[in-house]
């Protein structure tokens, strides 16, 4: 029940004030199996997709999660996939019901709902290769907040020369906001962040090892910048990709205000 439907009722005389206010506290989630309680309204309330994490569910459990979502929202992101949990959640969904995203180790369900657009452009960097699928993540996330997105991937500081023609293809494209993800020492947000005059986010990548390996060299690193940054957890690729996103949204919003 929707709140205008509630608030129609009592304007009819058809609910009293107590029901109504159970009703409230229960809009905006759903219930599924008494195993969880998906926040169907949380793009409408927050800007922020909805996403399910995938670790730790039981392969049955997630394809009753998404298709609750799915029947909400339209669509359902699910993250941190597992080949056993892709694997019941294409025999459970048609396949054109269903987009894989595998670096991203991400999935897509949904009913034929299309993604929305947003306006906004989100820049996505890999230091390494080895960092594509943190960065991977972060982009799908973008994508599902209705974003566009321009990936750049392996420009690490190592071979710098290597990024210089990158940041001109990133301010042609007029992103919003940039997420950088790269492991080691993690240097690579903050040179970003003196090149270009967009708001960037960073995240460690759990490669790297001995001493500071796991990504806690490059946390260190980033949280140190020298260069005007945001930093998210190690290996937070929803996170960065998310709040890129929200960055990358409002700034679009603001622009549509004020060319109307």
């Amino acid at each position: 029940m929707e709140l205008e439907d509630i608030l129609k009722k009592i304007k009819n005389g058809q609910m009293d004030i107590g029901s109504a206010a159970i009703k409230l506290r229960s809009m905006g989630f759903a219930s599924v199996l008494d195993i969880a309680k998906i926040d169907t309204h949380r793009m409408q309330r927050t800007g922020v997709v909805e996403a399910v994490l995938a670790e730790g569910k039981r392969p049955d459990d997630l394809v009753e999660i998404a298709r609750t979502q799915v029947s909400h929202a339209g669509r359902a992101l699910v993250t941190r996939v597992s080949d056993e949990q892709m694997e019941v959640l294409r025999h459970a969904f048609k396949p054109e019901e269903i987009q894989w995203y595998e670096r991203a180790r991400a999935v897509v369900v949904h009913d034929g709902t299309p993604r929305a657009g947003s306006g906004g452009v989100v820049g996505i960097l890999s230091a390494g290769t080895a960092d594509i699928g943190v960065a991977e993540e972060a982009r799908v996330v973008a994508m599902e907040m209705g974003c566009e997105t321009v990936a750049v991937y392996d420009v690490g500081v190592a071979g710098i020369h290597r990024l210089m023609p990158q940041i001109a293809k990133l301010k042609e494209a007029d992103v919003g906001a940039i997420v950088v993800a790269a492991g080691r020492e993690g240097t690579l947000p903050t040179i970003v962040a003196g090149l270009i005059d967009v708001p960037v986010i960073g995240v460690p990548v759990s490669t790297g090892y001995g001493a500071g390996g796991g990504g806690e060299a490059a946390l260190l690193s980033m949280l140190q910048s020298c260069s005007v940054i945001s930093v998210v957890n190690i290996d937070a690729g929803f996170v960065a990709g998310a709040f890129a996103a929200r960055i990358a949204n409002m700034l679009a919003e603001a622009q549509r205000a004020n060319r109307g």
